[in-house]
């Protein structure tokens, strides 16, 4: 078996004695094996990313990279990804049972507009213009503040608006 995988995989390769095909195989084995450490994440991973979720993504991408370039041990890397994904589901899950941990983590929403009214402390806090907020709201239908009752700024980043 160990000379099948050295063949197939080159694991005591140098990186830059790896082959096409063995980069390609490699690819293919670390792509099959990211779907299936996705699927044991949370389900909301990538669908309303928080900063947390992001930087896992980037951090996934990169350590997964180097196990198919070889820049880092094939089996070791895929262990450190599965480690960050175990890290990050244990993470949600105490932002989940713990308000703190949750705004430490995952910050908070903001209130943009509250019975038709724009707080303007709160939107230049979050950097937005009053350009971005109208573009904001025409995207929910909305075409001026005095027909909201609240919109705010979700953690995620997307703007949630409740009409009068």
């Amino acid at each position: 078996m160990e000379s099948v995988s050295e063949t197939i995989l080159g694991l005591s390769k140098q990186p830059h004695d790896l082959g096409t095909g063995e980069l390609c195989v490699r690819a293919i084995i670390v792509y099959l094996i990211m779907i299936l450490f996705l699927r044991m994440a949370k389900k909301r991973f990538l669908s309303r990313a928080t900063i947390f979720d992001i930087i896992l993504g980037i951090i996934i991408g990169s350590t997964a990279s180097r196990a198919i370039t070889g820049n880092a041990p094939f089996f070791g890397a895929l262990a450190a990804v599965l480690v960050l994904i175990a890290m990050h589901w244990l993470l949600s899950l105490s932002a989940r049972d713990s308000d703190w941990i949750g705004w430490l983590i995952k910050g908070k929403a903001d209130v943009l507009i509250r019975d038709g009214t724009v707080d303007n402390a709160e939107l230049r806090r979050a950097h937005m213009s009053d350009d971005d907020l109208a573009e904001d709201l025409r995207e929910k239908g909305v075409m001026k503040p005095s027909e909201v009752k609240e919109a705010r700024l979700e953690r995620s980043g997307v703007l949630s608006v409740v009409k009068r």
